[in-house]
């Protein structure tokens, strides 16, 4: 998967758990695409405190997804139903697929 698409669903299912200065900086950074000298002279901190910052929340968001695969349980979801979208003349399979999304869930 794309770094970038990685970050935003991680941000998407735990950036609430980060703090609310956590999530201002990540926001620009990361989804913004501002770089960090620019966050960092807004904000009147170093270019390498943003810098630590910014991998210190990947890390932290990445710990949230080992430990609650929420992420991975949302493309396995998200890859079924699309299944079954494209596959629409398969009663049958899409009876089978149902089930594997409840089980999911």
């Amino acid at each position: 998967m794309e770094k970038f698409v990685e970050r935003t669903l991680l941000y998407d299912f735990y950036g609430e758990l980060l703090t609310e200065h956590q999530q201002s900086i990540y926001e620009d950074v990361v989804l913004n695409d501002y770089s960090c000298t620019e966050v960092a002279e807004e904000r009147g901190v170093s270019r390498q405190g943003v810098h630590d910052l910014i991998k210190r929340c990947d890390k932290i968001l990445a710990e949230y997804e080992e430990k609650l695969h929420l992420v991975e349980r949302f493309l396995k979801i998200r890859s079924k139903v699309m299944e079954i979208r494209d596959n629409p003349d398969a009663s049958g399979k899409i009876k089978e697929i149902s089930n594997e999304i409840l089980e999911e869930l």
